[in-house]
């Protein structure tokens, strides 16, 4: 069963990806088998409803299906579990990809409409040390069809269109970069998904130069930094990456880009009992910021079973809060949602893979 399995991502390699294309791609491809090009446009809708394989096109003859077949195919994004938070309506989906692998969804309500949080790898080879995504490294990358997948089958799901994207499931996006472009080309094409890059947002825990290069690009999605710490050598203690990238490059480089896109930075800082929450590290993390457009999203550490940081009371949490908003630093406290579903990131597919061993 393995070896037949193998044998079908072994072929689907060779073979183009329908999701990853865009229209004018998909035409390309059409045209080269001698058919009509026009038959693009009837196949790109039915894939970005979440149509997941060419025999399920109805409206394409049988012909075409076959001379497509031979070169394309139609990755796989299946709900492999779902669990929906009693909480709120937070749903957590664990999706499933051609070679089996696994990747964390999360589908979020606001009232301004429906958020995804979407991954841009299986696993993480980043190594900060309070995310469960990392705990095994990287396993690979997604293509920028795999990235969108996760977007049509939660929206196939849920009944309704999403409105926002966050790009910070299991990951370092900026790890991904040439998929990570693609798939904004994708997700904008107004035949598509039709998803303006101001309600895309992309988190990074800070490699410098894909921020300098998304900067030089001009596609204005919003970026959101990973910081959790102001000193540069306590940072490294927590998050390997800033030991290639200090902590004053970061921000400048952050700096930069919103100078460039006049978009604000968010800095998300995950607060850990003891180790980054005292008001000296507020007070530090005001000076870095002040001057720049910015907002700092404060979220109390999610614990997980793997290490020993705990989140602390929310006392200090407010108190954290109220040294950055007297300094002129808006800040706020992150919302949890899904926290009864595992809904940070890694968490649940990281029990799943635990449960499956």
């Amino acid at each position: 069963m393995q070896a037949e399995a193998n044998q079908l991502i072994r072929e689907a390699i060779m073979k183009t990806d329908i999701k990853g294309l865009t229209l004018q791609e998909l035409k390309e491809l059409i045209v080269s088998t001698g058919e009509p090009g026009y038959r693009a446009d009837q196949i790109y809708t039915f894939i970005t409803k979440g149509i997941e394989s060419l025999e399920d096109i109805p409206n394409i003859p049988k012909k075409l299906k076959e001379k497509l077949s031979e070169i394309a195919y139609v990755s796989k994004a299946v709900v492999y579990q779902k669990l929906e938070s009693k909480e709120d309506e937070t749903k957590k989906y664990l999706i499933e990809l051609d070679d089996g692998n696994i990747v964390d969804t999360v589908l979020m309500k606001y009232r301004h409409g429906l958020s995804i949080c979407i991954s841009t790898q299986v696993g993480c080879r980043m190594g900060c040390k309070f995310c469960a995504s990392t705990l095994d490294g990287l396993v690979r990358n997604l293509t920028a069809g795999e990235i969108l997948g996760q977007i049509i089958t939660v929206q196939k799901d849920a009944g309704e269109r999403v409105s926002n994207i966050v790009i910070m499931g299991s990951g370092e996006p900026f790890d991904n970069m040439e998929n990570l472009e693609r798939f904004f080309e994708l997700v904008h094409d107004e035949k598509g998904l039709n998803i303006g890059y101001r309600h895309i947002t992309v988190s990074t825990c800070g490699l410098v130069p894909q921020i300098e290069r998304l900067a030089e690009l001009e596609i204005p999605v919003n970026l959101a930094i990973s910081l959790h710490q102001t000193q540069q050598s306590e940072r490294e203690k927590i998050m390997p990456v800033a030991r290639s990238y200090s902590v004053e490059e970061l921000i400048s480089a952050a700096k930069a880009y919103s100078e460039k896109t006049k978009r604000r930075v968010t800095y998300e800082y995950a607060l850990i009992r003891g180790v980054n929450d005292n008001p000296q590290t507020a007070m530090q993390l005001a000076k870095l910021l002040r001057g720049s457009l910015s907002h700092v999203n404060i979220i109390p550490v999610n614990e997980i079973k793997e290490n020993d940081f705990k989140r602390p009371d929310m006392k200090k949490v407010r108190e954290f809060q109220n040294i950055l908003i007297s300094n002129k630093i808006e800040a706020t406290v992150r919302r949890e949602l899904g926290k009864d579903i595992s809904g940070a990131c890694g968490q649940l597919r990281r029990s799943t893979i635990d449960n499956k061993s």
